[in-house]
């Protein structure tokens, strides 16, 4: 297992066929102001590949861009509305079809509150991962080891998450009702781009 370091695009061909874990690193958490720094992104094979971008990006990246946008490879998020915006305002693609563990979780563990990343993982696949370098600065000239352990583990475990999932919202009796939202997700996220985030255009309201 191994945690790759690439400039401005992904290289050709590192990645298997197959789902893809993806994530995002940005300046903040309001997409058209705080721009995106790094992708990180692994096929579930063990190895974990993080794309950086600087502040000067064109966002060119087309071997990143031809992996998130193909229509046959499904791509795996935790909290996929965030991640669709940032990738679709900066990187002009729509990464369809999606699958958000953290829909999936909220659908099926209806017994908690908690569906982080870090609390799906211990519940789950009994194993930790770190939240500490969340809020640091991902848009400086260097990205330290701390940080770039963060990134990978955001990706490490979603394949085995979804399986996870996958077992619940099957015994649950939600599975469609949780592909519907998945399939919703990339209008929800062009929503948040066009200004509706804060409104829910549902609400009688």
């Amino acid at each position: 297992m191994a945690v790759h370091f690439h400039e401005e695009d992904l290289p050709e061909g590192v990645l298997a066929d197959g789902p893809v874990a993806v994530d995002t690193e940005t300046m903040g958490l309001i997409t058209i102001r705080d721009r995106l720094c790094v992708v990180q992104i692994s096929d579930g094979k063990g190895d974990e590949h993080l794309v950086r971008f600087g502040p000067d990006s064109t966002y060119d990246a087309p071997n990143l861009k031809a992996v998130l946008a193909d229509p046959e490879r499904l791509k795996l998020f935790h909290f996929a509305r965030f991640d669709l915006a940032a990738i679709e305002y900066y990187l002009g693609v729509t990464a369809a079809p999606c699958y958000c563990t953290k829909i999936a979780s909220k659908l099926v563990r209806t017994y908690t509150d908690r569906h982080g990343l870090k609390n799906l993982v211990e519940e789950l696949l009994g194993e930790n991962i770190s939240k500490a370098q969340q809020s640091s600065d991902w848009g400086g000239p260097v990205l330290n080891d701390a940080q770039r352990e963060y990134a990978a583990s955001d990706v490490r475990f979603l394949h085995r998450m979804r399986e996870e999932l996958n077992k619940r919202l099957e015994r649950e009796g939600r599975m469609e009702l949780a592909q519907a939202c998945f399939d919703f997700l990339p209008a929800r996220a062009h929503l948040d781009i066009l200004g509706w985030a804060d409104h829910d255009i549902f609400s009688h309201a």
